[in-house]
């Protein structure tokens, strides 16, 4: 009798495992699934706006920063100068602006008290230079402002919310303008990339539900969607060759290996404990919704 109930339990679950390798393989089968899939995120090259030594980094390797924190600062004494300068210019226009005013306004009463006094074109010329003394002015207020802007450059600070990446500076690194310097990993921006065969497009659609499967966190699935659907791929054939020749690669005709089509995944809700970063590893299956009805 033991023997009899060892056996019935021993094919309960053997029954039991089968039937759940069976639903699995249903899953698989019905819905589009694979395995090559990627975390993605923006990456913000934070470049400076001015060159210069950079006398302050505020961050670390990795450091999760938040927008508008300090990420380094460049040598401003070069800009600080530019900028005094620069009100200088702005100070001596107004004067020189100031004295062609008195000198136009004396010839203009002048000419209003005894017309033969002054010439129509001494008058005329006066007020010219007066004209050009106000635009002279203006652009010394610009010349400020830029002197300004140049000198706010000088630090550069975190434009979102992320992680800092591949820090390679440090106190006396000669920062170029426009050149990055530092990559920032928007925090708010992940997504994954799933690589589904060609064969498998016509079961996908945008707004579908998905379930992404980390490598990392095997253990903890994540609801997804679908956002989007790549539109065009890299081709191997048709490349230019030798003598403007296109390049074509020779084709298998008995094997013909389905194209991989980028599809853009947005995840709904990242589970407790799983921490994202570009580069992951991840499976993405596509749910069906017939499959749930069957």
């Amino acid at each position: 009798m033991k023997k009899i109930l060892i056996i019935v339990f021993n094919l309960l679950i053997i029954g039991g495992a089968l039937y759940l390798g069976y639903q699995k393989y249903q899953d698989y089968f019905n819905n589009p699934w694979t395995r090559d899939g990627q975390v993605r995120a923006n990456i913000i090259k934070v470049a400076p706006r001015v060159s210069g030594p950079i006398v302050s980094v505020a961050i670390k390797d990795n450091q999760f920063v938040h927008k508008g924190d300090l990420l380094f600062e460049i040598d401003p004494s070069t800009y600080e100068v530019s900028l005094s300068q620069a009100e200088v210019s702005l100070a001596k226009a107004k004067v020189s602006s100031q004295g062609k005013k008195i000198e136009y306004d004396r010839l203009k009463d002048i000419s209003l008290k005894d017309k033969g006094a002054v010439s129509h074109k001494d008058l005329v010329r006066r007020e010219i230079a007066y004209e050009e003394s106000l635009l002279q002015i203006k652009a010394t207020e610009e010349q400020l402002k830029a002197a300004q802007m140049n000198l706010d450059f000088t630090k550069a600070y975190a434009s979102v919310d992320g992680y800092v990446s591949n820090i390679d500076i440090q106190d006396g690194t000669q920062a170029v303008a426009n050149q990055p310097l530092i990559a920032l990993v928007d925090s708010h921006s992940f997504w994954t990339f799933a690589y589904f065969r060609e064969s498998q497009l016509a079961k996908i659609a945008i707004g579908d539900k998905a379930m992404v499967t980390l490598m990392a966190y095997p253990d903890k699935p994540i609801d997804a969607l679908v956002e989007s659907i790549g539109w065009g791929i890299a081709p191997k054939d048709g490349t230019v060759g030798y003598n403007l020749l296109p390049n074509v690669n020779p084709v298998f005709q008995w094997i013909r290996l389905a194209q991989r089509i980028p599809v853009r995944i947005q995840f709904s809700e990242i589970p407790e404990g799983v921490m994202l970063r570009f580069g992951l590893s991840a499976s993405i299956m596509v749910i069906q919704e017939e499959a749930d009805v069957e």
